[in-house]
């Protein structure tokens, strides 16, 4: 299974930023890249976590799905059929968890083409207006196929978990939320806790190799803190797709052999996973 495009956004500030509106945007880019039609997606997965208004019903997955116009009734789009799509929430690891769900469905036949989208804005529309919040308004999609080259694509998807309490959450203070408070989150990260975690994700990455035989020196790693969003904050969903974009328009190809993405964030919970290219 190989990444046939990848397409990252931020808002363009005109309004308030919209998880549904950012992600369709860059769905929309990524089919066009691709030069596929939104009736060829089989599944949607939307792994983005923080929305405007703090919504969590419906699923967001279902209104980006409207958004792009992707195969919305059985009866008139038969052909393939109507999409599915589905939330599938798991913070800063969530591409990688739906990298590996796409990956069941391509490998059984469900479907010819998996959509994964990671959309995050700020509740109350503008994450620069609030300090106390890490996470940049940024959106990112990955477009997944499968691949005629045998030694393409993606390896193993792994996942570890260190048995220490969480140090990092994203929650809605109903003490302190007041009339706006379906535009305010908080966000408690504990002092110490990027080196934390970032002990931890090297840690995965050295089970991973040990697990699957992956040669480091040969293997650029794109890491939780592989790539800083515009204008300013931190990649959360979206941030294994800007670092992919990063390392694909920067690397030497005869340096490496092979990605490996890691991902970690809250519980502390990290996943990792090779890929190689098509052409590699």
């Amino acid at each position: 299974m190989v990444i046939t495009a990848a397409v990252t956004a931020v808002p363009d500030g005109s309004a308030p930023a919209s998880v549904v509106d950012l992600a369709g945007r860059v769905a929309r880019s990524c089919l066009a890249r691709a030069r596929v039609s939104a009736s060829s997606i089989g599944v949607l997965v939307n792994v983005g976590v923080y929305r405007e208004h703090n919504t969590f019903e419906p699923a967001m997955a279902a209104l980006v799905q409207k958004e792009v116009g992707i195969n919305l009734d059985y009866i008139a789009d038969p052909d393939p059929a109507a999409g599915f799509s589905f939330d599938l929430m798991n913070g800063a690891c969530g591409v990688l968890n739906a990298v590996q769900v796409g990956h069941a469905l391509l490998e059984t036949g469900s479907t010819e083409r998996v959509l994964i989208t990671a959309a995050d804005v700020h509740p109350g529309g503008d994450a620069d207006r609030d300090t106390g919040y890490p996470y940049a308004d940024l959106a990112g999609a990955f477009l997944l196929e499968r691949s005629a080259d045998p030694g393409a694509g993606f390896g193993p998807v792994r996942h570890y978990t260190a048995d220490l309490p969480t140090d990092v959450e994203g929650y809605l203070d109903t003490d302190a939320m007041g009339r706006h408070g379906r535009a305010a989150i908080t966000v408690r990260r504990e002092p110490g806790h990027g080196e934390r975690l970032r002990e931890f994700a090297a840690r995965a990455v050295t089970d991973y190799a040990e697990e699957t035989g992956v040669d480091l020196d040969r293997t650029l790693v794109i890491g939780p803190s592989a790539a800083q969003a515009e204008g300013g904050g931190e990649p959360h969903t979206a941030a294994p797709v800007l670092g992919y974009l990063r390392a694909m328009d920067g690397v030497r190809r005869d340096d490496y052999d092979q990605l490996l993405f890691v991902t970690v964030g809250a519980g502390p919970s990290a996943a990792c996973a090779v890929y190689r290219p098509e052409g590699w």
